[in-house]
C-alpha cells in the first residue's frame, strides 16, 4: 500500500517535470498569492505610518505598493528561467529590470513628497524648509530621483555612461560660464527662499533707500511695490549681497516712528514734554501697547531737540500717521506760545558809505 502511494507521487511529479506549463502556471500562482500577502502587510505599515500625519495622502489609498509589483516580477524572471528562452534572456531580463527600477522610482517620488510635505506643515527643527520653500525643494527631489532612475536604467541596458557624464560635465561649464549672471540669481534666490530674510507682504527697505512691500519672490528676481504704486524688479545676486532692512521683521509687525521737533532755548521743556505725550497718547491710528515716549534728545545749535515716538501697527501706515503727528504737533505749539527755531540770519551795517559826485 505505501510502494503504491510513492509510485503515485513520483509518477506526478514526473508529470510536472515533463510539462513546464504546468510549473509556470505554479510558479504565477504562488507568486501573485506571495505577492498579495506582502503587498497586504507593507500598505498596511505605510497606511498607518502616513494616515498619522495625512489621512487624504494618495500613500494611504493606494492599491498596490511597490512590494507587490516586484514580487510579480520576481515571478516572471522565474518563468522565464523555466522556459528557457536562451534567445531573449538578455532583453527580456532588462525589460524586467527597467520595470521594477521604474515602479520603485514612482513610489520615492511620492514618497519623498510625503515627507516634504508632512515636515514643511509640521516643521519644527529645519528652518529652510517650509511651505513657501516647498516647490522648490520637490522640484529639487523630482529631478535627483529622475536623474538616479535614468542612470541605472542606462546602466541595466549596458549603455556606457563615460561619454554621457563626461559630455554632460563639458556642457555645464559652458552653460555656466555663458550663464553665470542667470545662474548667479538662480542660486541667490534658493538662498533667500532657504534662509527667509523677507516673505511676501513685509515691508522692506534696501541699501540704496527704495522702500516698499513684498510682492513676489521669484527664483530669480524679487518685486516690490513701493508707496507710489511703482513696481521694482530686484535681481536676487543684488537682493542676496545689499542690506535690507525689514520694517515687518522682528518679534511682531508693529512699528515705530519718530516726531524730532526742535523748540526754541527758555521754553518749559515739562510743558513741552506733556503736549508732546498728550499729543502721541490721542492720536487714534498710534498703539497704546507699547505707549508712545517722549525724549529730551540733545541741545542744539539753535534749540532743545525733542524726539516724540510711537508705535503704529503696520509699516504700510508709517506716512499717513506721521503726517497726522506732524500736524497735531505743529497746532498745539501755535495754540500754546511754543516757539519752532528756525534758522536766521542778522545783517548788521556798521556804516553807510557815502554817496559819491558824479562828475561829467
Amino acid at each position: 500500500m505505501i510502494e503504491s502511494g510513492q509510485q503515485t507521487i513520483e509518477t506526478y511529479l514526473n508529470l510536472l517535470s515533463n510539462h513546464v506549463f504546468v510549473q509556470v502556471g505554479i510558479v504565477l500562482a504562488a507568486t501573485w498569492i506571495l505577492a498579495v500577502l506582502v503587498d497586504r502587510a507593507f500598505l498596511s505599515w505605510m497606511g498607518g505610518f502616513v494616515a498619522k500625519v495625512d489621512k487624504d495622502n494618495p500613500l494611504v489609498h493606494t492599491k498596490h505598493g511597490p512590494l507587490y509589483y516586484s514580487v510579480i516580477l520576481l515571478g516572471f524572471a522565474i518563468v522565464q528561467h523555466l522556459l528557457e528562452l536562451s534567445a531573449f534572456n538578455s532583453t527580456i531580463s532588462s525589460v524586467l529590470m527597467t520595470l521594477a527600477i521604474l515602479v520603485w522610482a514612482r513610489f520615492g517620488l511620492r514618497f519623498i513628497r510625503f515627507l516634504l510635505r508632512s515636515t514643511a506643515q509640521h516643521n519644527t527643527k529645519v528652518s529652510a524648509l517650509t511651505p513657501k520653500t516647498l516647490p522648490l525643494f520637490e522640484n529639487m527631489a523630482f529631478i535627483f530621483i529622475i536623474a538616479i532612475t535614468i542612470y541605472y536604467v542606462f546602466i541595466n541596458w549596458n549603455v556606457d555612461m563615460t561619454a554621457w557624464l563626461a559630455s554632460a560635465g563639458i556642457v555645464g561649464i559652458a552653460v555656466g560660464f555663458a550663464a553665470k549672471d542667470t545662474l548667479a540669481n538662480l542660486f541667490s534666490g534658493i538662498f533667500i527662499m532657504a534662509d527667509a530674510p523677507y516673505e511676501i507682504g513685509d515691508f522692506v527697505v534696501l541699501d540704496g533707500g527704495e522702500r516698499g512691500e513684498i510682492t513676489k519672490i521669484g527664483i530669480r528676481s524679487t518685486r516690490l511695490l513701493t508707496r507710489d504704486d511703482v513696481e521694482i524688479t530686484v535681481p536676487n545676486a543684488i537682493m542676496g549681497n545689499t542690506k535690507i532692512f525689514n520694517e515687518s521683521g522682528g518679534r511682531h509687525q508693529k512699528s515705530r516712528i519718530r516726531v524730532k521737533v526742535d523748540v526754541a532755548y527758555g521754553c518749559d521743556i515739562d510743558k513741552v514734554s506733556a503736549l508732546l505725550m498728550k499729543i502721541g497718547v490721542e492720536e487714534p491710528a498710534t498703539c497704546n501697547d507699547p505707549e508712545p515716549r517722549v525724549r529730551f534728545r540733545a541741545f542744539g545749535p539753535s534749540g532743545l531737540n525733542f524726539e516724540l515716538c510711537c508705535w503704529i501697527e503696520e509699516p504700510v501706515l508709517r506716512g499717513r500717521i506721521l503726517h497726522a503727528l506732524n500736524t497735531s504737533v505743529y497746532k498745539a505749539f501755535i495754540e500754546h506760545g511754543i516757539e519752532i527755531p528756525y534758522n536766521k540770519q542778522d545783517l548788521y551795517i556798521k556804516e553807510m558809505p557815502g554817496k559819491q559826485e558824479n562828475i561829467q
